[in-house]
């Protein structure tokens, strides 16, 4: 970096000492050539503090040039050159302005130093990477692809519209997000705009139940065991394939069995019959058609289950829509816990109710009663939900109560949907949901089933009474080892006494 300030004042004091009356302004020239000598040596001071730095002095001098330092000296020193050249001839006055310029000179140059060269560099990094604000913004693994939209379009949208950056995490199994941006306003926008569509999702029914509290009822061995009995007299399956039935996951795509049946079906529809004929190498192939034909299991009598030239695929039936055995449960409460603190916090509800449950229990074992089967949704021809009737033994309305207290409970901490805060509880043990069906294209024609077959047959079951043991805080779609839903809480009813 150059200064203009020797050259400036030496054109100065070279015109001054050609001009007619140099005698006159004799002490003029000494006082200013002291005041040049003075400048010249801070101009070398800066000129030895700039070299080699070539690259940071752009960005410092335009700093320090708005903090009033680099702009005003050389405003100085150009100032004198021009007094030098037109003030008057008289010395007396010249000498006058010349020690007041000299005195403003001193006042300017007492001014801190310019910035050393790690200033410089710290001035130069501050301008190329301006300082980042970044926050941590938890919204759970199951809404990420909520937020960041299909092809990432509503991420896209909230970086222009922004000027944030939203950084999803490499782990599906990550919760949280980061937003990052140059000013704390554009990060604190896009975070707005992300609960925005959160907000959304979650009372929408584009994002379903995550979580739910259960009474476990597969812990009864036997009930599980009719159940099973229950999935292969509709199906059709034999008792070689009750273990295959008993272990089968409903939430698994089964797609590949649908496929199956399709060949099948297509490998019934032809019969061969080989003919040897006498002294001829040559074998005679007859393709007979076979009309396809359901057969019943010997064990159970079906035939009300299949109108005449139908199928149980025809009525809407597969294995996909029984509920598991081994998960089989009551419904007590349906949530939505999108991320690990609400499911925490949800855990945390459910233990603390445990005296007042107990409490509504009266401390006595509460055990059910379930007969029958009744239709939730639709009519017996277009049926959705099939299930089972559950009846209180004893008739004191204690396990209702008991309910309502863990229902209460989770209200009142705002873990439940505002649409279900209303909602009467019914206590029933499904058995078959058309919601469960597994295809590859969801289509009107699997919104139900026919069950008029299955409820002549089963309508008046008696399934059995059961202990309820205790209540847990179930996770969907995840499994423990015992094959029932995870669990994240529980709580325990009353035993059953043993009498001696």
């Amino acid at each position: 970096m150059s200064f203009p300030c020797n050259s400036a004042v030496q054109t100065g004091l070279d015109s001054v000492a050609a001009s007619p009356s140099h005698h006159q302004s004799l002490g003029r020239y000494q006082t200013n050539q002291l005041l040049y000598s003075r400048a010249d040596e801070r101009c070398s001071k800066n000129r030895t503090q700039f070299a080699g730095r070539s690259k940071v002095q752009t960005n410092a001098n335009l700093q320090l040039q708005a903090s009033g330092q680099i702009g005003p000296r050389l405003e100085i020193h150009k100032r004198i050159c021009r007094e030098a050249r037109t003030k008057s001839t008289d010395p007396e006055q010249t000498t006058g302005e010349a020690q007041v310029a000299n005195e403003l000179v001193d006042q300017k140059l007492s001014s801190p130093p310019l910035p050393d060269s790690d200033d410089g560099k710290a001035a130069e990094e501050s301008m190329s990477h301006p300082k980042k604000h970044a926050v941590s913004m938890e919204i759970g693994a199951t809404l990420m692809r909520f937020v960041k939209g299909k092809w990432s379009s509503r991420q896209k949208e909230i970086e222009e519209e922004t000027g944030a950056r939203v950084i999803f995490p490499s782990s599906k199994k990550e919760e949280s997000i980061t937003i990052e941006g140059f000013s704390a306003d554009s990060v604190a926008r896009a975070s707005e705009k992300i609960q925005v569509i959160v907000d959304e999702v979650i009372k929408s029914p584009t994002l379903d139940y995550s979580h739910f509290v259960s009474l476990p009822l597969a812990i009864h061995p036997e009930l599980v065991n009719k159940l099973v009995n229950f999935q292969n007299s509709i199906l059709g399956i034999n008792d070689d394939s009750q273990d295959q039935n008993l272990n089968s996951d409903s939430d698994r795509d089964t797609s590949d069995n649908e496929d199956g049946d399709v060949q099948l079906e297509r490998a019934t529809r032809f019969a061969v019959k080989l003919n040897v004929e006498e002294h001829s190498e040559r074998v005679k192939v007859d393709i007979i058609d076979v009309p396809i034909v359901s057969y019943p299991p010997k064990a159970s009598d079906s035939s009300t289950l299949e109108p005449k030239n139908s199928t149980v695929a025809d009525l809407g039936i597969e294995k996909s829509i029984f509920i598991k055995p081994k998960t089989f449960h009551l419904t007590v409460l349906m949530l939505k816990l999108w991320n690990k603190e609400r499911v925490d916090i949800a855990a945390d509800v459910l233990r603390s109710v445990s005296s007042k449950v107990m409490h509504a229990l009266d401390n006595r074992p509460i055990s059910i009663r379930l007969k029958g089967l009744e239709c939730m949704r639709g009519s017996l021809a277009k049926a959705r939900v099939l299930y089972a009737p559950v009846e209180e033994i004893g008739g004191e309305d204690r396990l209702f109560h008991a309910c309502q207290v863990i229902i209460d409970a989770f209200v009142e901490a705002g873990l439940v949907l505002e649409k279900d805060i209303h909602q009467k509880l019914k206590l029933h043990a499904t058995l078959m949901n058309a919601r469960h069906r597994k295809r590859k294209k969801r289509t009107r024609k699997f919104d139900s089933f026919d069950a008029r077959g299955v409820f002549e047959q089963f309508g008046s079951e008696e399934w059995g009474e059961y202990l309820i043991r205790e209540a847990h805080l179930s996770k969907r779609f995840v499994f423990d080892e015992n094959g029932y839903y995870h669990c994240c809480a529980s709580i325990s009813f009353p035993p059953k006494m043993e009498l001696d």
